[in-house]
This record gives structure tokens, C-alpha cells and sequence, in this order.
């Protein structure tokens, strides 16, 4: 069973990974671990041409500030050196083409809006 806020971070995943997708993205994976590390979603922007580990966040209130801001340098040097793993290491288990890498935050509120921070990481 999951708690009240992870079925707030998968409605806001699935929200996101729609957007992407409308947005003629490609879809590689979601919730992909690769060590420690957890890419929400990983994608191709094939207009950008680069493959994005997308980090959606969501929070329920701001009383403690906006969703984007709780994700750390750290996090993001995570998520970057977790698709270029993928890409060397392990292409048998999640092919991932040989573009430019980068990550993107994806913040979701209460009310539905959605703000896309590209290039971030």
C-alpha cells in the first residue's frame, strides 16, 4: 500500500510523463534505479536533442517554499552520473542513445500548474 504522498508523487509523475509525451518526447523508462539513484523518468527531448533524467516534484502546501527548491546539487549530480551509468555500463539493460545528457526539474502544485526547469543538472 502506498502512503497519501507517494500517490501525490505518482499522480504527478504520470501527470508530467503525459505532458512529455504530448509534447513529442519518447518515454525510455520510469522510476529507473540505477545504484542509489532513482530517475523519475528518463526521456529523449528529441527536439532538444538530448537524453533527459526529468526529477518531478511535487508538495502538497509552500509553507516550507516551492517543490524545485528541495532538489540539491547533490541530487542532480546523482541523476546525471545515473544516465551516463546506464549509457556505458549497463546498454543491454536500458538503452540509452548517445546524445547530450542533461536533467530537468519538473515541479507540479496543488492546483495542476507545471513548471519545467530544463538544464538544469
Amino acid at each position: 500500500m502506498r502512503t497519501a504522498a507517494q500517490e501525490i508523487g505518482v499522480d504527478a509523475e504520470d501527470l508530467v510523463a503525459r505532458r512529455l509525451r504530448a509534447a513529442g518526447w519518447t518515454i525510455l523508462g520510469r522510476n529507473v534505479r540505477v545504484g542509489r539513484a532513482e530517475i523519475d523518468i528518463l526521456a529523449l527531448d528529441d527536439a532538444g536533442g538530448a537524453v533527459v533524467a526529468v526529477e518531478v516534484r511535487c508538495r502538497r502546501r509552500r509553507d516550507y517554499g516551492l517543490p524545485e527548491e528541495t532538489v540539491s546539487r547533490a541530487k542532480l549530480d546523482r541523476l546525471r552520473a545515473a544516465v551516463l551509468t546506464l549509457r556505458h555500463q549497463e546498454p543491454e539493460r536500458l538503452p540509452v542513445p548517445r546524445l547530450p545528457v542533461r536533467v530537468d526539474i519538473v515541479a507540479v502544485e496543488p492546483d495542476g500548474r507545471v513548471r519545467h526547469h530544463r538544464a538544469v543538472g
